[in-house]
């Protein structure tokens, strides 16, 4: 009896010191890394590839990547990162060769998108898109782009404002749970686009709508998207530009509380232009997508209706300014503007800078009206008709404040 019961605790014993010894590994080595691809691929710029890839880093990184401020893909502070994941920072993908990725090769930015793997081995965990479904195409594409002279994507030596600290659990989950994807063994081609479902579930799979949309990230299966748990139901916690939690939407076609009851147009009018058939703009994280043609919205809504219907009420997100602050800044909660600019106007795009670049009124009230007539295929819904004509000036007022306080 007491030789088994030695051997017992000696066991239990090995186990606390295994796991004990694995834990400090994990802390002293952090993320891992692996050996770098070496893919040999050189991508032709073609003008229909480089507006071809245009569209899809707008749709996949332009919101991460790009600098609130300079509107350069320099890097920021990811705000909207879950914050058990630590302090991320997105990194400059211009074509610089020291601060950005000008001195890569083709095939290790592909092989990075595919894998999650850097050209120095380093694996970048989930807070970072891979994109093991987009066609093989649409991938050149996007290396087009950045390769090309578009302005988005010229030289620039910013850095980003920091440096990227995960917690330990990341450090433990990308030794455990996170691992980079395995590169695809033959050829990903697109679905024709006259086949409406096959072709919504591509750009569903592509754009990730399936990450958000499901029931958390934890829970998220990469390569099989429709078996991630709670699949298109929503729920996840995701946080906006002020931190706080915005649960995302059911978007499955169940009727009480899914979108079961859009049509079509609702459909497209709501993930292009931003507002939804109750007259409601949609809350970041969940931007609009004019980048996405009525062809490609016409083809999601077509896949989503073959979707499981999942019954799962999900609160829309209501923000609400403390009782003492001023008018201005009420309606910026009201209506939303704290989620996609962040408290102090300084997120996804500057409102800082707004006395700047309009310093009539007038000009700046027209900008919110309709966007959309200033400047074609900007992510900012239209306003008009949502805010009442005597706000305006009281919003506009509390915009232009943020750029002397802040």
């Amino acid at each position: 009896m007491k030789k088994a019961l030695k051997v017992l605790l000696f066991g239990v014993l090995g186990i606390v010191l295994a796991v004990g010894a694995f834990l400090l590994y994990v802390a002293a080595t952090g993320i891992p890394k692996y050996a770098p691809g070496n893919l040999q691929v050189k991508v032709e710029l073609t003008p229909e590839k480089v507006a071809r890839g245009k569209k899809y880093a707008g749709l996949l990184c332009a919101t991460c990547h790009m600098d609130p401020t300079t509107r350069k893909l320099t890097g920021k502070r990811m705000a909207d990162a879950p914050p058990e994941f630590g302090l991320i920072f997105s990194k400059n993908i211009t074509k610089d060769p020291a601060a950005g990725i000008g001195s890569w090769t083709d095939g290790e930015i592909v092989y990075l998108l595919r894998t999650g793997i850097d050209r120095t081995g380093q694996y970048i965990p989930p807070y970072m898109v891979k994109l093991p479904h987009l066609s093989d195409d649409d991938l050149d594409s996007i290396v087009a782009f950045l390769r090309s002279d578009d302005p988005l994507v010229a030289p620039s030596s910013d850095h980003p404002p920091g440096r990227t600290q995960p917690t330990f659990l990341t450090k433990f989950l990308s030794h455990t749970v996170f691992r980079p994807l395995p590169l695809p063994k033959e050829k990903i081609t697109s679905p024709p686009i006259s086949d409406k479902v096959a072709y919504g579930r591509y750009l569903s799979d592509s754009l990730g709508c399936f990450s958000c949309h499901s029931a958390d990230f934890k829970t998220m299966n990469e390569q099989q998207p429709e078996k991630s748990t709670g699949y298109m139901g929503g729920g996840n916690p995701l946080r906006d530009q002020s931190g706080t939690i915005v649960r995302s939407a059911n978007i499955t076609f169940d009727e009480e509380t899914g979108i079961g009851k859009w049509s079509e147009a609702d459909f497209t009018h709501a993930v292009r232009d931003g507002v939804r058939p109750d007259r409601k703009v949609l809350v970041y994280p969940m931007e609009m997508m004019p980048d996405l043609t009525p062809d490609d919205t016409a083809a999601l809504y077509a896949y989503l209706k073959t979707v499981p219907k999942l019954k799962n009420a999900v609160a829309r997100t209501e923000h609400v300014a403390t009782a003492d602050a001023s008018e201005g800044k009420k309606l910026y909660y009201k209506y939303g503007c704290v989620a996609c600019h962040g408290q102090t106007g300084a997120a996804i795009a500057d409102l800082r800078q707004a006395a700047q670049h309009y310093p009539n009124d007038k000009d700046l009230i027209a900008w919110i009206r309709n966007p959309q007539l200033v400047k074609p295929g900007v992510k900012m819904p239209t306003w008009e008709g949502i805010i009442p004509d005597n706000e305006y000036p009281v919003l506009v007022a509390y915009v232009k404040e943020l750029g002397k306080t802040n």
